[in-house]
């Protein structure tokens, strides 16, 4: 899932890892207007429909953020028709920090990288509250080049992770055919990643979802329609039954959706378009395996494709990048890119069972990087524009909006993606 990328600000440091404040520490506090004899940790005798924290999508941004949130004492509900769906339904979990760095990203590169240096905590302390298995794997990344326009780009690529710090290993063609035997004999070089790993977003999102009910977050189940603005602040929703919640901070994490919440004042509406993505699902038969041992990844005439393997046997190929609005029609088209480009890449595919096609919506942002931590509006908090990295940047999200709701700041990590970095963007029309 890699469109070309918006140019942003020329390459910066990579940011600090901002230290999120324990619960006892003198900055974890309420942030300034939550609700007077409210704090972290303490209940508050709300009646029912009525929390500290209101989260709006029940995506696995959304979901740890819930999580989160309910872990620093706050009462936590949640808003959505059906927790754990969304993108992460269609995403292929690729944690890719070092192979999805672009050019004019480094900014970003600071975030994705401090969220990977989180997963392996964050997937053991996630599994130790719910018993599930999440399909974490740290088994690497391969990205490879077909013809010499594909060499001369991944060697432009692998000069910027050089230049980044970032560990990466450049490959003959013979040596990534010796890595994974499947791969084309046209293979022309590759770069080996070992840092980029992978997770299952589906199993991520069921997780999720378990860790919030264990931890007492309250799931309404209804889309919410509209924003209610109090006295110049974010003080609940309305849902698509009519039903009123309150809260003493709301946080809008819908995902591509987040741009189109009415009631939220033009000036503060997050500039998220949706961007199309289609995913095809393989399944592997025991005779075939091992059909690939780690994730590969190459552009195939100017696209960009991937193989992720499972080790439940299923072989994700992904993924297109359309700007078609809503539209979520797994098209023939899209199919058979796909597939070509994928069977260019590693012939044999063609000989496995398909399994499932789908589409989703990823939530884009002007510069490809996510909005995080309180908007203009007293009370309203942003998670939302993670595009392609939203797998990924799932652990240091939880964290920012955690000390976010607590302190009303944001850590060091996750300043330069202020929502307050964009000028007001016009309302978006809603979906059919």
């Amino acid at each position: 899932m890699s469109p070309t990328p918006a140019e942003v600000p020329p390459a910066q440091p990579v940011p600090p890892e901002g230290p999120v404040q324990p619960e006892g520490s003198p900055e974890a506090r309420p942030a300034p207007g939550f609700p007077t004899g409210t704090s972290p940790g303490t209940p508050t005798g709300r009646s029912p429909g009525t929390s500290d924290v209101l989260v709006v999508g029940g995506g696995i941004i959304g979901l740890v953020t819930a999580w989160r949130a309910a872990q620093r004492g706050f009462t936590t509900a949640l808003a959505d028709p059906a927790p754990g769906g969304g993108a992460a339904q269609v995403a292929a979990g690729m944690l890719a920090a070092v192979t999805e760095l672009h050019h004019g990203e480094q900014t970003l590169l600071g975030l994705n990288l401090a969220s990977a240096r989180r997963y392996p905590d964050f997937v053991a302390e996630l599994t130790g509250a719910t018993g599930q298995d999440l399909g974490y794997r740290r088994c690497g990344t391969l990205a490879v080049a077909l013809d010499a326009d594909d060499r001369a780009q991944l060697r432009e690529l692998h000069a910027l992770q050089r230049r980044s710090g970032l560990a990466s290993e450049w490959l003959s063609g013979r040596e990534c055919r010796r890595l994974e035997p499947m791969l084309a004999p046209g293979v022309r070089g590759g770069l080996r990643v070992d840092d980029d790993h992978q997770i299952d977003p589906r199993r991520l999102a069921a997780a999720l979802v378990t860790a919030c009910e264990r931890a007492g977050v309250t799931f309404h189940r209804q889309r919410a329609e509209r924003l209610t603005v109090t006295a110049g602040r974010a003080t609940g929703v309305v849902t698509a039954d009519g039903t009123g919640l309150s809260a003493g901070q709301v946080v809008l994490a819908a995902g591509s959706l987040s741009g189109c919440l009415a009631g939220v004042p033009e000036d503060v509406l997050p500039p998220v378009r949706p961007v199309k993505g289609q995913v095809l699902r393989l399944a592997v038969p025991e005779r075939a395996a091992p059909f690939l041992s780690r994730t590969v990844r190459a552009v195939v005439r100017g696209s960009h494709v991937y193989l992720v393997p499972r080790e439940n046997g299923e072989l994700v190929v992904g993924a297109t990048s359309e700007e078609l609005g809503w539209d979520t029609t797994v098209t023939a088209g899209g199919v058979y890119e796909l597939l070509r480009d994928a069977h260019e890449l590693v012939p044999g595919i063609t000989e496995l069972p398909l399994t499932e096609t789908r589409a989703g919506l990823r939530p884009g942002s002007p510069d490809n990087a996510p909005l995080l931590g309180p908007s203009g509006l007293p009370g309203l908090l942003l998670a939302t524009g993670h595009h392609r990295n939203g797998v990924l940047l799932t652990p240091v999200t939880g964290d920012v909006l955690a000390h976010a709701l607590t302190t009303g700041g944001l850590p060091d990590v996750a300043r330069p993606f202020t929502p307050a970095r964009f000028s007001a963007p016009a309302p978006m029309e809603q979906p059919a």
